[in-house]
């Protein structure tokens, strides 16, 4: 299980720490560990401890509008569960279980 990381210096080409970074980045990001890890290996990962977060997003209250341009962009809504929150709760299942 991989988690997008919020921070931006992991989302941006440039690797720079820049707080003007779009969800449009955090999606690219997304189809990139999609493409190398499949939709049942990714859900959100945050960085809400100290990182830099995108502007868009800036905290946990953001988490809405990321939500919203994930089906802006064509995710279905099974998939943006997946990667919500069901993709965590099936490894939680399995480890605990």
């Amino acid at each position: 299980m991989v988690g997008l990381n919020f921070a931006t210096s992991f989302l941006r080409p440039d690797g720079r720490r820049d707080a003007q970074t779009s969800l449009e980045d955090m999606i690219r990001h997304l189809d990139h560990l999609i493409e190398h890890v499949g939709v049942d290996g990714v859900g959100l990962g945050s960085d809400f401890d100290g990182a830099m977060i995108p502007a868009p997003i800036g905290d946990v209250a953001g988490l809405p509008k990321l939500i919203d341009a994930l089906a802006a962009r064509g995710f279905g809504r099974a998939l943006i569960e997946k990667i919500a929150y069901r993709n965590w709760l099936s490894v939680l299942e399995r480890t605990i279980g």
